[in-house]
């Protein structure tokens, strides 16, 4: 499972909706549909949009993107632009994963809880890891997660309640619910600048899922005709999901108020 967030880990500035609102995002796809078909299929598409040298491997950023940054300002041209979403979309519309998305009310969290809350990353990795771990469990598979580093400190304290969670099991679910399934007992960090695509596809996801499910609970304002929003409409079936419901709601999507 490739991990990457949206929004402020900290509880600061808890008024501005931008910085209230943390969402974990989960990918998980199979190793070999990874090597065979993912990961090569982005990097094709990115070829295609932005030639460069193997040597030095374009790494998709979504604030980049947006601000047509550098190699991206070729999507300043309309035409350009079109073409590169069309074929985004496409991609992620035809690739076989799974997604995992939890939300935290930052603000909720700590009226609720204050000086016992929980730190909000770790609060959203543990959600994210029991649902991770239930499909595994689920499929009788094995896997481990990888997420994007975050600085010194953060890195430490994120490998400290993995490892714990790992040890001890959560509330809800015992240690053998984890570690029958997770093949390592320490969570692998990467820096975004490795050229991984399973982290830069939950780079690009993470944003438009939060936003998806702030305005599906009307927390946020109606952002209008973007394009964050066709993203989420082909990946509507990539939802973690009841095996036999198939409800979404506390599978692939989690808000904790």
């Amino acid at each position: 499972m490739y991990v990457d967030e949206s929004g402020d880990h900290t509880y600061g500035y808890l008024e501005d909706p931008a910085r209230r609102y943390l969402c974990l995002l989960g990918l998980f796809v199979e190793v070999e549909t990874y090597r065979a078909d993912f990961q090569p299929t982005l990097e094709k598409l990115k070829q295609k949009h932005f030639p460069h040298s193997p040597d030095e491997p374009i790494i998709l950023h979504r604030k980049e993107l947006v601000t047509r940054r550098g190699l991206f300002g070729k999507l300043k041209n309309l035409e350009n632009e079109q073409c590169f979403n069309i074929d985004l979309l496409e991609f992620f519309s035809v690739q076989d994963y799974r997604l995992v998305a939890v939300v935290i009310d930052k603000k909720a969290h700590i009226r609720r809880y204050s000086e016992s809350a929980y730190h909000p990353y770790h609060f959203c990795m543990v959600a994210l890891l029991e649902r991770y771990c239930g499909f595994l469990n689920f499929y009788n598979a094995h896997e481990d997660v990888l997420a994007g580093n975050r600085g010194g400190t953060e890195d430490t304290q994120l490998k400290e309640a993995y490892c714990t969670l790992f040890r001890t099991g959560t509330y809800f679910r015992g240690t053998e619910f984890f570690q029958r399934v997770l093949t390592s007992r320490e969570i692998k960090l990467k820096p975004k600048i490795a050229n991984i695509a399973g982290l830069q596809s939950a780079d690009l996801l993470a944003y438009p899922v939060k936003q998806e499910i702030l305005l599906s609970k009307k927390l946020i304002s109606d952002p209008g005709d973007v394009f964050g929003k066709e993203i989420c409409k082909v990946i509507v079936s990539k939802y973690n999901h009841h095996i036999y419901e198939g409800r979404k709601n506390g599978y692939g999507k989690v808000f904790l108020g």
